[in-house]
């Protein structure tokens, strides 16, 4: 029998009024007893909300994981874990809902669907089925703790369903799932969604329910494998099974290629089932990665593949179709959890919108996210965000197809010499000046930049390998990064050059991955800053043992770290811009060279003197002396 629906009424779990709404763009003030706003018109590009905080709904100490649907009779509902105690993902955690009649305009009061009773019941998974209105919802539950850790390894994860008939005022008992998709060997971490599921509507598998389950296997004293799945229903939910599976064994050395996690399915209009996933801790490069299914989630057409040049951080995403682009929501920063994006493909996902042509929800602290069509103008986004921290509140915001970046044609480009190298792009306005040999490029510190595209060949890996640049600049404060490839932040494998005028330094740094060890850096700096507005050659040479650094023909070095300088993270290569885009190069650059090997002192030298050829090494060979516009 489907229970009520409760709301909170205990002293410390009381339910708040509906949400006011708020201006264009800003967030609601927290108190709940305020004056009803007048609500924005319908078409506004863009309004945003807070639906979750634990000062707006007292009870809980933190709300996180959000989802939400749109019913049948287009009501959307908000699902989100209510954490009683602290913000860990391991305590008492309730299921919590709010309902929205009028696109996520305004919003009832917050209601409890599935209470913990001191363990967790979370990671929710809503899909709808059209055809009789039910709204299904995957959980999953595991053993509570009070001491704010993590679920210990292996973790007594398991798979609950409870249903609702109308459109979320009243829930069924949660059903244990395990029977139909926990098969033995899947007996460490379990996890549904968290994020809508998908109903199909094209082809022979119809009507289908899809949601999605990522899970280890545990041999008894270590995690032997990772697993992605397809959870796939032909009833309406009342049977389940596991569909398309790709699984990823880890090796006794703790390492693995990939761990697709918390996947997002989309049905492209072709019927063709896209898979995005969270990228976690593997050795392929990036922190998102995907896959198709077009046999309507039976099999994955191919192993999943991650995306080195999406830049996000290791974090939860979703995605929609919305015409013909399809949205990706994620945040942009490929470190940390901040500036939520929404970015587009016009190709079904296979490729993505880079940062710069993504729009920004905000700069703040952002984390989790969902994806709704709210109503027939306007996308709904459900999403982790705060000032302080990604987990201070979840907002929903609404925007229209015009608040988006309009779809931006080719960049202009400069040349790579490189053998097999495409043209790079030359991003915000970088134009041509004299150079130390010809011409050279132009940056204005503010968004100039050239970014070369992904290619196999830039990951320099665990070889040694040569960088050089010439630069001029007269900049006294500020990051002034010359040359980026590879991650960013402290656990990132990378390779940079950057002037640091305020301590009086270049620098040149690598961080590198060894196996399962920590990441490890190691730089090298010089005692002057040299932005006397005169050219400098510099170069970063890994080899012997050695990091060395080159300036005007001196040699400063440090011992060398073991391990990959471009593992696991996003990947790009910058010239004139730091990989997180939070700061650009003020001044001018000439002739930028990469070679997959420690040239000699004497081919460094050949470098600075302009005398030094292409070879079948020469991995970036960009001379920097022209643009060529992209009409």
């Amino acid at each position: 029998m489907p229970s009520s629906l409760r709301e909170r009424l205990r002293p410390l779990r009381t339910a708040t009024a509906a949400l006011t709404l708020v201006a264009v763009g800003a967030l609601l003030p927290a108190p709940a007893a305020q004056a009803v706003r007048a609500a924005p018109p319908r078409t506004a590009p863009f309004e945003q909300q807070v639906l979750f905080k634990a000062s707006q709904d007292p009870g809980y100490a933190c709300y996180r994981i959000p989802a939400v649907v749109r019913t049948t009779k287009g009501t959307l509902l908000a699902f989100a874990e209510g954490r009683v105690n602290d913000c860990s993902d391991a305590g008492d955690i309730d299921l919590v809902l709010k309902r929205s009649h009028d696109g996520g305009r305004t919003w009832g009061p917050l209601q409890v669907i599935n209470e913990g009773e001191g363990d967790t019941h979370g990671n929710p998974a809503p899909v709808v089925d059209r055809e009789s209105g039910r709204v299904l919802l995957a959980e999953t539950y595991n053993t509570g703790r009070t001491d704010g850790k993590n679920c210990d390894v292996p973790c007594d994860r398991t798979p609950h369903l409870q249903y609702s008939d109308d459109d979320g005022r009243s829930w069924s008992a949660p059903r244990d799932l395990s029977e139909e998709i926990l098969p033995e060997n899947w007996n460490s971490w379990y996890a549904t969604g968290p994020v809508h599921g998908i109903q199909l509507t094209r082809g022979r598998h119809e009507g289908r329910l899809v949601f999605t389950a990522n899970t280890e296997t545990w041999n008894g004293s270590r995690v032997t494998a990772n697993h992605a799945a397809l959870i796939v229903s032909d009833d309406g939910g009342d049977h389940w099974k596991i569909g398309a599976t790709d699984s990823y064994p880890i090796p006794e050395d703790g390492t693995f290629r990939q761990k697709p996690s918390e996947m997002t399915v989309t049905e492209r209009p072709d019927g063709t089932v896209y898979v995005s996933g969270r990228e976690q801790d593997g050795t392929d490069l990036g922190h998102r990665t995907h896959t198709v299914s077009r046999d309507g989630g039976t099999t994955f057409a191919a192993p999943f593949r991650a995306i080195p040049d999406l830049y996000t951080p290791q974090v939860q995403g979703s995605t929609l179709q919305f015409g013909k682009r399809m949205l990706l929501a994620c945040p942009g920063d490929p470190d940390r959890r901040r500036t939520m994006q929404i970015r587009s493909s016009y190709d079904g996902g296979r490729t993505w919108d880079s940062v710069d042509r993504g729009t920004t929800v905000t700069t703040d602290w952002s984390g989790y996210s969902d994806l709704v069509r709210a109503d027939r103008a306007h996308v709904g986004l459900l999403y982790e965000g705060g000032a302080v921290d990604a987990r201070d509140e979840i907002r929903f915001a609404r925007f229209t197809e015009d608040w988006l970046t309009p779809r931006r044609g080719p960049d202009p480009t400069t040349p790579d010499h490189a053998p097999g190298a495409r043209p790079a792009a030359v991003l915000g306005g970088a134009r041509a000046t004299p150079g130390r040999f010809g011409g050279a490029l132009g940056f204005d510190g503010t968004d100039d930049a050239v970014r070369l595209p992904f290619s196999g060949r830039l990951p320099l890996g665990t070889e040694d390998f040569t960088a050089s640049l010439w630069f001029r600049y007269t900049a006294t404060a500020g990051e002034q990064p010359l040359l980026w490839m590879g991650g960013i932040g402290t656990n990132q494998p990378q390779v940079w050059l950057r002037g640091e005028p305020a301590s009086n330094r270049v620098t040149g740094l690598i961080t590198t991955r060894d196996g399962a060890t920590p990441p490890r850096s190691v730089s090298v700096r010089t005692t002057g800053a040299y932005n006397d507005g005169e050219w400098h050659h510099i170069a970063l040479r890994r080899g012997g043992g050695r990091l060395t650094l080159f300036l005007d023909g001196t040699q400063l070095s440090a011992a060398d770290v073991p391990g990959s300088v471009s593992r696991n993270s996003p990947f790009g290569v910058h010239v004139g811009q730091r990989m997180d885009s939070r700061a650009y190069f003020t001044g001018a650059i000439d002739e930028v060279r990469v070679h997959d090997r420690a040239l000699s002192d004497a081919e460094v030298e050949g470098l600075r003197t302009g005398d030094a050829p292409v070879t079948r090494d020469t991995v970036v060979r960009l001379p920097m002396d022209r643009v060529r516009d992209s009409n």
